[in-house]
């Protein structure tokens, strides 16, 4: 099944980020959060990203949502940083909508391109109709 990354700059961000994208999967898939600094403090480290696609890598490859601008160059960063052969791509999708998009099509056992397809598909949804 797809893993899926969530990278905030904030623990509690990245955290209810996770437990809505669980609700939405189950239980059983392969969501990570990955918030904050080691410490706590905002902030994205690139080390504990590449920890996480590794967590969250059963071998189907991992979908990694980042919030700002330096969440997606540490998860790059992260990327590089990988010794294993993990397929990672950086959904170009709204951190939210995005992975609980993304969870819903992985828990479905779509592939990492479709995974990756519905993410970026909540760029188009409207909330207000």
């Amino acid at each position: 099944m797809v893993g899926i990354v969530i990278v905030s700059h904030s623990k509690k961000a990245a955290e209810g980020i996770y437990e809505l994208a669980v609700q939405m999967a189950g239980e059983d898939h392969k969501i990570v959060a990955v918030g904050g600094m080691e410490d706590g403090s905002i902030g994205t480290d690139a080390f504990r990203i590449r920890d996480g696609i590794v967590k969250a890598d059963d071998g189907d490859g991992v979908v990694l949502l980042a919030d700002l601008g330096s969440g997606i160059m540490s998860s790059q960063t992260a990327i590089d940083l990988l010794e294993e052969d993990i397929e990672v791509v950086i959904a170009d999708a709204p951190i939210l909508e995005g992975a609980i998009s993304a969870a819903v099509q992985a828990s479905m056992g779509a592939a990492l391109k479709e995974v990756v397809k519905e993410a970026e598909l909540a760029n188009k949804i409207s909330k207000l109709g």
